[in-house]
């Protein structure tokens, strides 16, 4: 993967547009990039205590996928491992937070830290695992190193995938 630096949110307003476009389906398809993902993600678990992100995530990216005419299927679209990977880092991101309250000066911290890397996922798996259909469609388990918290639909553990 190429590093491409981030691209920032100016203002809580914009991170919040990210968040209700998902949910809404009404979030252009060219504005569904890295940086939405991660803005999106901290926004649900932050701010969105009526959805259970663990439950939901799958479904909810999915369903906007689809409305923006894209597929999720063994090649595109929706990608199970690296979602989960990152709800997990998200999280722990959180945890760790000790700056403000302000949803666009989080989102920022985060793109800016390590979890916010397009590669961070590879850290804890190979490449030829996480790209992997059976990656794709379900959460494999780390086959490079452990990522703490990672959890699939209703807290389930993730599953080794034998390649």
């Amino acid at each position: 993967m190429t590093e491409f630096p981030p691209r920032f949110f100016a203002s809580d307003a914009d991170v919040v547009h990210i968040g209700e476009g998902l949910l809404a389906c009404t979030l252009a398809r060219e504005e569904w990039t890295h940086e939405a993902h991660l803005a999106a993600c901290l926004w649900l678990l932050a701010e969105r205590p009526d959805v259970d992100v663990d439950g939901e995530i799958a479904g909810i990216i999915s369903r906007f996928n689809e409305s923006v005419g894209g597929v999720n299927d063994d090649h595109g679209g929706y990608h199970d491992t690296i979602t989960r990977a990152y709800v997990a880092g998200v999280r722990r991101f959180l945890r760790e937070w000790r700056g403000g309250e302000g949803l666009a000066e989080r989102v920022n911290a985060l793109l800016a830290s390590p979890m916010g890397a397009r590669e961070w996922p590879l850290r804890f798996y190979s490449r030829e695992l996480l790209f992997s259909v059976e990656a794709r469609r379900g959460l494999a388990a780390p086959d490079v190193a452990p990522l703490e918290g990672l959890r699939g639909r209703d807290g389930a553990p993730p599953r080794a995938v034998s390649r």
